[in-house]
Order: C-alpha cells, then sequence, then structure tokens
C-alpha cells in the first residue's frame, strides 16, 4: 500500500434512503406549497393593481365627461345667448317696417335667417349679431324721417340712409356708389319751394337707386363675411384639431407614464415576494459550498433590483419574470444541496464513533463548505486526515491520508508481499459505519494499487495478511 491518499465510495444503506425518500417528498410538497401561496400573492396583487387600474380610468372617464358637460353647457349658453341677440334683430327689422322704411330689409332678413340656421347647427356667431344690429339700427332714423314730407327731412333722411351703407360702400358698389352720389345731388337741387314737382318724379328714382346700392353693399359684405367666415372656421377646425392633437399626445403621454408606473409598482411587488427566497437561496448555496447555483440567483436577484433603481420599467418585469422562473428549480437543488450536508453530517457522525471505537482519538474537524476533514490520532502517534465530500454524482466519498504508520510503505519491490495493517483497520472502521441503516462503504483504493488486491484476516488481535489472487 503506498503513501498516496486512500479513497472508497460509500453507498447508502437501503433505510437510510428509505429515510431520505421521505424527507424528499416533503421537502418537494412544501416546495409546492410555497410556490402556491407565491402565485396566490401575485394573483392577489394583479388583482389589486387591475381594481386600482379600473377606478383610475373611471375617473379619468368622469372627469373627461364633466369637461364635456361643462364645454356643452357653455356652446348651450351661448347659443341661447346668440338666439335672444337674433331675436331682439328680429324685433328690431319689424319696428323699421312698421315706421314705414324705404330701405330694402330683405338682405337683413335673409342674412338674419342665415345666422339662425348657423345657430341650430351649434355654431358659435361671434360679433356677427352686433354687426347685423347695426346695420338694422341704421335704418331706423331714416324710417323715421320717411313719414315727413317736408323735401328737405325726405332728404336728410335719405342721405342718413347713404351714410348707412358705410365707408365702405363705395369699394363694395362703386357704380352703385356713384350713381347714388348723383341722384342724391340732382334731389338735393330740386329740393327747392318751387321744385316740389321735380322733387316728388326724382324721389323714387332716388329711393331705388339707394335700396339697389344698400342691397348691392350688403351681399357684398355677406360674401365678405361668408369668406372670413369660412377662413375662421378653417382656421378653428385647425386650431382645433391640433388642440385634439396635443390632447391625444398629452393623453398618450400621460397614459405610457402611467402604464410604467404600474408596471415598475407590479415588479417591485412581484420582487417583493420572491427577494427572501431567492437570498435564503443565495445564502445557504453559499455555506453548503455550491457557489454557482448562489451566483445564478444571486445575479437574476441583483439584476431585477439594478433594473427597478434605473426605472427601467420592460427590463424590471422581465428580470422578475426570469427570478421567479429560477426560483422554483433552485429551492429543489438547495434541497438535495441540503439533504446532501445532512447526509455528509450523518457519514461524519458515524465515521467518528467507528474509528473512536477502533482506538482512534478525535483531534477535531472543519465544515467546509460541502465537504468536512477530521482530524484523528493513534497510540502510536500515526495520524490519520479524513475527508467526507461528495462526487459530482452525489455519491459520498471517504478520503484518507495517513501519516506515521510504520506499515505505509511508499516504493515496494514488484510483486512483493505487503503486510498492510492500515487497510485492514481502516475496513473494520467501515463494517461499522451501520451498513443498511447507514453507510456502506465500497473497496478501499488508491493510487498504485495492485488489481485484485483482497485482504485476508488473520486472528482478530493479531494482524491482518494480504495475498494475490
Amino acid at each position: 500500500m503506498s503513501g498516496s491518499p486512500k479513497y472508497s465510495s460509500v453507498r447508502i444503506g437501503v433505510l437510510y434512503a428509505q429515510r431520505e425518500a421521505t424527507e424528499r417528498r416533503r421537502r418537494a410538497e412544501e416546495r409546492r406549497a410555497r410556490e402556491r401561496k407565491r402565485a396566490a400573492q401575485r394573483a392577489q396583487l394583479a388583482a389589486r393593481r387591475a381594481d386600482l387600474a379600473r377606478r383610475d380610468a373611471e375617473s379619468a372617464a368622469r372627469r373627461e365627461a364633466e369637461r364635456d358637460a361643462q364645454r356643452a353647457r357653455a356652446r348651450a349658453e351661448q347659443s341661447r345667448a346668440d338666439e335672444r341677440g337674433l331675436d331682439e334683430v328680429r324685433a328690431l327689422i319689424e319696428e323699421a317696417q312698421r315706421s314705414g322704411a324705404r330701405a330694402d330689409v330683405s338682405p337683413l332678413e335673409e342674412q338674419l335667417a342665415a345666422l339662425r340656421g348657423r345657430v341650430a347647427r351649434g355654431e358659435q356667431l361671434g360679433d356677427a349679431v352686433e354687426r347685423l344690429r347695426g346695420r338694422v339700427v341704421g335704418l331706423r332714423p331714416a324710417a323715421a324721417d320717411s313719414a315727413a314730407d317736408d323735401p328737405a327731412s325726405v332728404l336728410a333722411g335719405l342721405e342718413r340712409g347713404f351714410a348707412a351703407t358705410g365707408p365702405d360702400g363705395a369699394a363694395l358698389d362703386a357704380d352703385g356708389h356713384r350713381r347714388c352720389t348723383g341722384l342724391l345731388d340732382q334731389l338735393r337741387a330740386a329740393a327747392g319751394p318751387d321744385r316740389q314737382v321735380r322733387f316728388d318724379a326724382l324721389l323714387g328714382t332716388v329711393e331705388h337707386a339707394l335700396a339697389r346700392h344698400a342691397a348691392t353693399v350688403t351681399e357684398a359684405r355677406a360674401a365678405a363675411e361668408r369668406h372670413t367666415r369660412a377662413e375662421q372656421e378653417r382656421e378653428a377646425r385647425q386650431q382645433e384639431q391640433e388642440q385634439e392633437r396635443e390632447a391625444a399626445e398629452r393623453q398618450r403621454a400621460e397614459a405610457a407614464a402611467a402604464a410604467q408606473e404600474q408596471a415598475l409598482a407590479e415588479a417591485a411587488e412581484r420582487l417583493d415576494v420572491v427577494r427572501p427566497a431567492a437570498r435564503a437561496v443565495v445564502e445557504t448555496a453559499a455555506e453548503l459550498g455550491d457557489p454557482g447555483l448562489a451566483d445564478e440567483i444571486g445575479d437574476a436577484l441583483r439584476t431585477a433590483t439594478e433594473e427597478l433603481t434605473a426605472r427601467s420599467a420592460a427590463e424590471a418585469l422581465t428580470a422578475v419574470s426570469d427570478l421567479e422562473h429560477r426560483l422554483p428549480d433552485a429551492e429543489r437543488r438547495l434541497d438535495e444541496l441540503e439533504l446532501a450536508y445532512r447526509r455528509s453530517r450523518d457519514l461524519v457522525a458515524a465515521l467518528r464513533d467507528a474509528m473512536t471505537g477502533e482506538g482512534f482519538a478525535f483531534e477535531g474537524g472543519e465544515d467546509e463548505g460541502g465537504s468536512f476533514r477530521l482530524h484523528f490520532t493513534r497510540p502510536t502517534g500515526a495520524t490519520y486526515e479524513t475527508t467526507v465530500g461528495v462526487e459530482d454524482d452525489g455519491t459520498p466519498v471517504l478520503v484518507y491520508r495517513v501519516e506515521g504508520e510504520p506499515d505505509v510503505t511508499l516504493h515496494a519491490a514488484r510483486d512483493e508481499p505487503v503486510c498492510d495493517t492500515t487497510e485492514a483497520l481502516l475496513e473494520r472502521v467501515h463494517e461499522a459505519l451501520g451498513g443498511d441503516d447507514g453507510f456502506v462503504p465500497g473497496e478501499l483504493t488508491w493510487d498504485g494499487k495492485p488489481p485484485g488486491r483482497r485482504a485476508k484476516p488473520l486472528p482478530r488481535e493479531s494482524s491482518w495478511r494480504w495475498s494475490a489472487p
């Protein structure tokens, strides 16, 4: 037997394996219960967020409905004010007609009807009512004076009517304006006391010309007003459309901001659900010697936290979802680590009892996170350092490093029988590890062990001898 480390894989006894399987099933049910609880918490939080979102939407809809109602009330009140103004204008036209006005009021009545149509369509009239009122009021003095027979008074009334067409009359109806100016000059010349017949003959022509001029100017103004109104309506529509676009953009921005806040709140709440379990996995995996598992869950937890701190809503939700997805399997792997750790602890206890039963003195040991290192001495002064570890497939393994035994030979001649009481001693230790109710070590081996070597016992109190097959 060389002085190299000696190895022995350990099989779990039948009864021990049954107890471990029972514990594994219990832990699996606990994991399922924890995951159901976390799922219920997530569902409860989602329901609460949905209820808050519904309430926010209802509040926003109520506020928008109130704003619409206010705008509708304002439009209705303005329409009623426009209707009252048009009624007053109608009364003024009727008063002018009753007073015997010579001017033709039909263009004014047509414009009045057009304005009523606009009100009926819900349009706002602005200052159109007041402009129409001013034109009707301009007829009243002429109407009042027309009842007098005095040529001077009649002429003054006609001149006031002509002036009432406004300073833009000459531009709107240049021919009519020149004709009316000339006729009024002729009528003025015929206003003398001895020219009544001439005055009366010209009066009808002048009145007709003035009425025609007034109608032409009124129609020109109406056309200009229609054009102006069309431009104003077009600008108003453009302004309204721009306002609607701005409002829509604000609503989209507000909705996006609200959605981001909701997503961040969701990510934070969901992270709060899994954070304690994730931290427990990281800490326990590090303690049990699985840095890969600790790093995997630690990195996922750190990513979710950093994305939340950066207020990256979509990335935060993705990171939290990834952590939620990894956690169940991580807890399963952690349970296997804990079972393996318990198995190693039980093997340590059994090995310590077995070795002290063979006369070894236990000098202490270290828990190295997934493996244990134990120190023993014999009365002869020999030291045994025993490591209880786990292979990649989870199988326990014992590793012995022996110093100071006289039968430990570093270099033996080929095919030379070697008496090795160390091997026999360790095999007696292995026999005491519990069997089916504990642990069953396999063949003790080391680098350079001859193939087929098997130790055979001599009398119990003497030694062991080795024979080749």
